[in-house]
């Protein structure tokens, strides 16, 4: 039985993203040989792009803690350069 969950299947134990199609610009000779080539070759190809894009973008994880990284810098900073508690209150009230 396959269950279908917004982007994801689920197929006996594993659970499998549903592939969604991309387009790309690449030399014509390139294209042409993906044309030419059997369903099992595009299959190979595929896999090997997806895992190249997919090991190039950071992890949601390492996303989540550069974001904290940074974040922590610039509070460093505008404590550095005197920002206090108050006055971040106040700026953030202002509108009031």
């Amino acid at each position: 039985m396959t269950r279908v969950f917004n982007r994801f299947y689920i197929t006996g134990n594993k659970l499998m993203s549903i592939p969604e199609e991309i387009t790309i610009k690449v030399p014509s000779d390139v294209a042409q040989a993906y044309r030419n080539a059997t369903h099992e070759e595009r299959q190979k190809i595929e896999t090997k792009i997806a895992f190249f894009l997919k090991s190039a973008a950071p992890s949601k994880q390492e996303a989540i803690e550069k974001l904290r990284e940074t974040m922590s810098k610039i509070g460093q900073r505008a404590t550095n350069r005197g920002l206090t508690d108050e006055i971040l209150e106040s700026i953030l009230n202002e509108d009031e």
